[in-house]
């Protein structure tokens, strides 16, 4: 990876997507289908960018992933399983639940412990330039419950470590909540020394911290990128010093406005702004290039016809 792509991300007022609102009359839920456990010994369909999320319980891993999805298959291009997986069916039956759920606002539940749920989908960006071409794309989610367990020196289960002493590419988004980002600080330092005694050099891998749930703070976005500098410095002080070392990307997430409906929290304003900003880092860390790359000078002359 370049210095380049691992600038931090800026916030610059620049046109937005425009909040998606949603009928709340519909409450019908949806469990979250966790996948089998990973084989132990071998990770098979290696060829693939993996992307990893780290996270406690209720950070937000599970609606990060969503909004993900949603943006990559509403806005950004087409995403679809990729064939021969041996989880494609699975996999189409998860994603055709995040869709569902999000168009109703319904909250994703949370993952099951001790499993890691894998998804295999290739992904065809709207941009015609070859050089944004499609990339295969693994997400692979686990209980917040299971990133305890390597607190004060403790292992990851099998189902996990299969996947972090695997020689694949790593792609990881480090999560923690607004609310209680002061108590992740030092688990975080505990996972990044995790991947270092695995050989995974920190140098090597794509990494970003997403500080979610956003909202609680009162806004839906940063007035600027000095605000989310200050938060992170103050409440994560150990890992701020890692990333700025390391030169990492942070940014923010919401998933828009979330009410109480009855005994369930319901999403009644979508926001895809943060979904977008994630989205595009992920694809320009693993490519080199940004999902609205403006083509090459040939291509541009090409695409003014």
């Amino acid at each position: 990876m370049s210095d380049e792509n691992l600038k931090p991300l800026s916030f610059d007022d620049e046109e937005v997507l425009k909040p998606i609102s949603f009928d709340t009359s519909n409450n019908t839920p949806t469990d979250f289908v966790p996948l089998a456990n990973a084989n132990t010994n071998e990770i098979k369909n290696k060829d693939s960018n993996f992307v990893f999320f780290f996270g406690v319980s209720a950070s937000g891993k599970s609606v990060i992933l969503s909004a993900i999805l949603y943006y990559l298959r509403s806005k950004a291009g087409v995403l679809r399983p990729k064939l021969g997986t041996p989880n494609a069916k699975e996999a189409q039956v998860l994603l055709a639940d995040f869709f569902e759920n999000i168009s109703k606002g319904i909250l994703p539940n949370r993952t099951t412990r001790d499993k890691v749920t894998r998804m295999d989908f290739v992904f065809e960006p709207n941009n015609k330039s070859k050089k944004v071409p499609p990339i295969d794309l693994t997400f692979l989610e686990t209980a917040g419950g299971n990133h305890l367990d390597i607190s004060r020196g403790g292992s990851y289960h099998s189902s996990i470590d299969a996947y972090l002493n695997a020689k694949i590419p790593l792609n990881i988004i480090v999560v923690t909540s607004y609310d209680t980002a002061h108590r992740d600080d030092s688990l975080i330092n505990e996972f990044f020394g995790e991947l270092e005694r695995r050989g995974n050099h920190l140098k090597s891998v794509n990494i970003i911290l997403v500080v979610s749930k956003w909202d609680i703070s009162g806004r839906s976005d940063v007035s600027n990128e000095e605000e989310l500098e200050n938060f992170v410095q103050e409440r994560l002080p150990m890992t701020n010093n890692l990333i700025n070392s390391y030169e990492f990307s942070k940014t923010y997430f919401t998933i828009g406005n979330i009410e109480k409906i009855g005994s369930e929290e319901k999403i009644t304003l979508l926001n895809l702004e943060p979904a977008e900003i994630l989205s595009n880092w992920l694809y320009e860390s693993i490519t080199g290039y940004s999902l609205d790359y403006e083509g090459t000078f040939w291509e541009r002359i090409k695409f003014s016809f």
